[in-house]
């Protein structure tokens, strides 16, 4: 199965659509958005994706940066549709059963990876956006 077919079949499965359902009320919850985030960084360190999946990490925590961000009212740039998105794909990650369920071992996260690089494509804009903002905020904390 190629990686366009995978991204549609994961979009269009139950799953993805029970965790885009749930995306708008964490969305709106500034304590959930943490929580979220500290849950996708367990998950992470237990799968050891620090050490096989090094991009992915990266990509992850830029995503987890970017909600922490929105949620402790810092970041005012992320379109509600983006954090959706963001959100969305952080629940479906979390979930152990989803369109490759995660106890399969190394392909039960196939789905989540293939989800995330596809979110990162597509969110490309307001990641280097936020990225931009984010140095100027060090620059400006630092300096």
């Amino acid at each position: 199965m190629n990686n366009e077919s995978m991204i549609s079949r994961i979009l269009k499965s139950i799953f993805f659509k029970k965790a885009t359902g749930k995306a708008g009320r964490y969305a709106q919850n500034s304590a959930r958005l943490f929580e979220l985030a500290k849950e996708v960084m367990g998950k992470m360190n237990r799968v050891g994706f620090r050490e096989n999946l090094s991009e992915v990490t990266g990509s992850v925590q830029v995503l987890i940066r970017m909600v922490r961000a929105y949620a402790a009212g810092d970041y005012k740039g992320l379109p509600w549709k983006s954090l959706i998105s963001i959100v969305a794909v952080l629940i479906y990650f979390l979930s152990p059963i989803d369109l490759i369920p995660d106890f399969l071992p190394v392909i039960g996260i196939t789905d989540d990876v293939a989800l995330i690089v596809w979110l990162i494509k597509t969110l490309g804009d307001d990641i280097t956006k936020f990225s931009q903002w984010e140095k100027s905020e060090k620059t400006i904390n630092i300096g």
